[in-house]
């Protein structure tokens, strides 16, 4: 780690403008975080659009982050990476977008301050969410949510697709 910190989880999305290139390059870019070094990150998976079905299916992934920034500035950088992305922020929810960065798990805090929930309250009933997570962190317990593994037994995956590993 390149300054103490915590282990964060970020979850990536995309659904515009070549979705798999975008969710690859913000994987590269979280890299390159100050004060922040890339631990792991998920395969990539295919999944429908939460919001209004007359959008393209999401490209995710989940990113694992050890991290000397605290959790306002981490949040910052990754809104940085977004607009770098072309991510604009209409105020519409589950609207297409060429990148979402969600800090799902910072360490062991629970925060829900005016502009930041963590662990993010979508975590339990998100498939594209846990079983990324999942995929790098099978041992993970989310604060005030439990362990990883019992929020799988309760989510299913039928509308998710993990990609072959040659489309990542």
């Amino acid at each position: 780690m390149k300054a103490g910190g915590l282990r964060a989880y970020i979850g990536l999305g995309s659904n515009l403008d070549d979705p798999v290139r975008q969710v690859r390059r913000a994987i590269v870019e979280l890299s390159s975080v100050r004060l922040t070094e890339l631990a792991s990150f998920s395969s990539l998976y295919r999944s429908p659009p939460m919001g209004p079905s007359d959008q393209p299916d999401y490209i995710n992934a989940v990113a694992a982050l050890d991290t000397g920034l605290d959790s306002d500035s981490l949040l910052a950088e990754l809104q940085s990476i977004e607009r770098r992305h072309g991510r604009k922020r209409t105020g519409k929810r589950w609207t297409a977008r060429t990148l979402d960065l969600d800090l799902l798990v910072f360490g062991d805090m629970q925060i829900d301050s005016r502009h930041l929930m963590v662990p993010h309250p979508g975590i339990r009933d998100r498939s594209f969410v846990l079983y990324p997570l999942a995929e790098i962190a099978h041992d993970l317990e989310i604060p005030g949510m439990g362990p990883i593994d019992r929020l799988l037994e309760s989510c299913t995956s039928r509308d998710l697709q993990k990609l072959p590993s040659d489309d990542c």
